[in-house]
């Protein structure tokens, strides 16, 4: 039997080296280790042998069950390993990726600045609905129905009465609707013209709107509220200048423009080699807006202010198309982490 375990070790180990794979290998299994294999066969064969050498046959057999079933378990790991897609080797050494961060829109970071200057100097946040009546949006702000004032601005009616909002400045009658003076307000928000699309102007942009309303409210404090913010937002060494305007809700009213602070004043590009740059509109408050929202203009006095925030961005970021800011570009937007 010695001579017969050891015919069985060899063809057995032959037998699982050559399989190719796991059908084959397993066709060897039910060969030699199955209930009717021939390991068990010799097992059977056992109770011919005598007593006194049945001990250590039987121990033998173990051992030659063992190593076959240690050589099929590896041959079947070494298959069902061979088996497995090959998968994309990583090397552990190189250093790790930085993950992308994503952060504010250019247009954000920009009203999120000019929030916190006016609201250092006192000023409120305020919001309004985006489609508005024409009351709010023109009437109430000293545009009469045939004023040529309304020409100004291309709106998208939603009906005759119904628009999406051309300005902020409806904010500006709703906040003094529902409140008594003093009233010191910022208005950020998005605005619609029906205006083609080019890379100077959109459909779609924000602008940041100011009120302010009390007794003896000046001129004067107009321009030191709005040479604080310039200062504060393009820096302290500008200079600035009021020109005369008009603007139905304000009266007297000016723009006001600072020295280019890219080209310091020397003339560009961007200025059209005037060396100065437009910022906003301003003027004090009409006193037919006072009326409008039963406050005395006898009695009180304020100013207003707005200013356009893709402009000041394009000018802050050095980005010569306004249509990028919209366009949600990652490669753009990776700019501005």
């Amino acid at each position: 039997m010695i001579d017969q375990i050891e015919q069985i070790r060899r063809a057995a180990a032959t037998e699982i080296e050559a399989a190719s794979d796991l059908q084959a290998l397993d066709i060897t299994r039910v060969k030699y280790l199955a209930r009717k294999g021939a390991i068990a066969n010799l097992f059977d064969n056992l109770k011919t042998i005598s007593a006194t050498d049945r001990p250590a046959m039987g121990k033998a057999l173990n051992e030659l069950r063992q190593s076959v079933q240690s050589l099929f378990d590896q041959k079947k790991a070494s298959l069902d390993l061979a088996a497995m897609p090959q998968q994309t080797s990583y090397d552990l050494t190189l250093p790790g990726r930085m993950r992308w961060i994503g952060s504010k829109h250019p247009i954000t970071q920009t009203i999120d600045e000019i929030k916190r200057i006016f609201i250092g100097m006192g000023f409120q946040v305020a919001t309004g609905p985006e489609i508005e009546d024409d009351y709010h949006n023109f009437e109430a702000l000293n545009f009469p129905p045939d004023h040529p004032a309304r020409d100004m601005q291309d709106t998208f009616f939603i009906t005759d009465k119904i628009l999406l909002r051309t300005h902020t400045s409806p904010v500006q009658i709703r906040v003094m609707e529902n409140q008594k003076p003093p009233v010191r307000v910022i208005i950020p928000g998005r605005v619609y013209r029906n205006e083609a699309i080019s890379a100077r102007s959109y459909c779609l942009f924000h602008q940041v709107e100011g009120l302010y309303v009390d007794k003896g409210v000046t001129f004067s404090e107009l321009k030191g509220t709005l040479l604080t913010f310039a200062r504060q937002f393009y820096g302290s060494s500008i200079k600035y200048r009021f020109r005369p305007s008009f603007f139905p809700f304000t009266e007297p009213s000016a723009e006001m423009d600072i020295t280019c602070y890219l080209c310091s004043g020397k003339g560009c590009r961007v200025c059209k080699q005037t060396g100065w740059l437009e910022i906003l509109g301003c003027g004090m408050v009409h006193p037919n807006v006072f009326k409008n929202v039963n406050y005395d203009p006898e009695e009180v006095t304020g100013y207003a202010f707005g200013m356009g925030i893709e402009r000041i961005t394009m000018l802050r970021y050095g980005v010569d198309d306004i249509r990028t800011l919209f366009e949600n570009d990652t490669r753009f937007l990776k700019q501005f982490r």
